[in-house]
């Protein structure tokens, strides 16, 4: 897995805790040197509003946010510029990504600023699901990274999500723990069948679990082989539980700082479901979600 060479972040906010949150663990990750802070507030207000004092004071809310941030992100990017968009704000955030080419965009969870709620549950959920690039969504500021649990299942996205974490810079000490979970097959019952058809089912079934098992290590090993070369110290972890409660058992014993997923969205539907795991992580995580894909 090649080192990305840079990587473009894009940073939603509106004002709010959450926003701010995210804006300040932006300024405090691990960006590989030579990665670019770009910003976005979007301004949404109703036809009827137009030419009022709410669009006035709306306009000024908005503009206030983006100077605020703007100066937050110059310590980092001192050419850093956040734009104003007038669109709704899932929209919003999507345009800018793809005018600015993001490979991230990062953003609070469930803000409540003064921009008509950029940033409330169901727009960072949208962003997430329409997002062409990665999401890392932030409930607290996170003011170091040195632990991370990355959730592995062999697939594209989470092939991804290991190549973008072996771009990063780690600090002394990273660590990286890599989970996945070996879907291993239940015998069926059997009372009525003969007892060589059992005997032989039953030496079937063990085989198929040895063999995802085995497989599971092979991709495991690749992927920590990668993280390795890139500096982080990395354990591995091959579950046959409920993925989602033994990763998130996982982030809990090991205190990490920051869960990484794969998106596993449905093609048919334009991405806007996340796999069952990703969904699950964006509800229940206690430290920020890196949602790749």
């Amino acid at each position: 897995m090649a080192r990305r060479k840079s990587l473009d972040v894009l940073i939603a906010t509106d004002g709010s805790a959450a926003a701010k949150a995210a804006v300040t663990t932006t300024l405090r990750f691990l960006w590989p040197d030579g990665a670019r802070g770009f910003g976005v507030v979007a301004r949404q207000v109703h036809a009827d509003y137009r030419r009022s004092i709410l669009l006035a004071a709306l306009d000024r809310t908005a503009e206030a946010v983006a100077k605020s941030t703007t100066r937050a992100m110059s310590r980092r990017w001192p050419d850093a510029q956040v734009r104003v968009v007038n669109a709704l704000p899932v929209d919003a955030i999507l345009r800018e990504a793809a005018r600015c080419r993001a490979d991230v965009i990062v953003m609070g969870w469930r803000g409540h600023g003064g921009v008509r709620r950029l940033l409330s549950g169901s727009v960072s959920r949208g962003v997430v699901r329409r997002a062409p690039c990665a999401v890392l969504v932030v409930r607290r500021p996170l003011r170091e990274v040195r632990r991370i649990v990355i959730a592995f299942d062999g697939s594209v996205h989470a092939r991804r999500a290991v190549e973008l974490i072996a771009s990063l810079n780690p600090p002394r000490g990273g660590r990286v723990l890599l989970l996945t979970a070996s879907d291993a097959m239940d015998v069926p019952s059997k009372a009525l069948v003969p007892a060589d058809t059992r005997a032989a089912v039953t030496a079937e079934v063990t085989r198929i679990n040895t063999e995802r098992r085995a497989r599971a290590r092979n991709d495991l090993a690749s992927a920590s082989k990668a993280l390795t070369a890139a500096g982080w110290k990395v354990n591995s972890i091959v579950t046959e539980g409920a993925p989602l409660r033994d990763l998130l058992a996982n982030v809990v014993s090991t205190r990490a700082d920051l869960l990484v997923v794969g998106a596993r969205g449905v093609a048919r539907v334009r991405h806007l479901l996340l796999g069952s795991v990703a969904e699950g992580a964006l509800n229940r995580s206690p430290v920020p979600v890196f949602i790749v894909r």
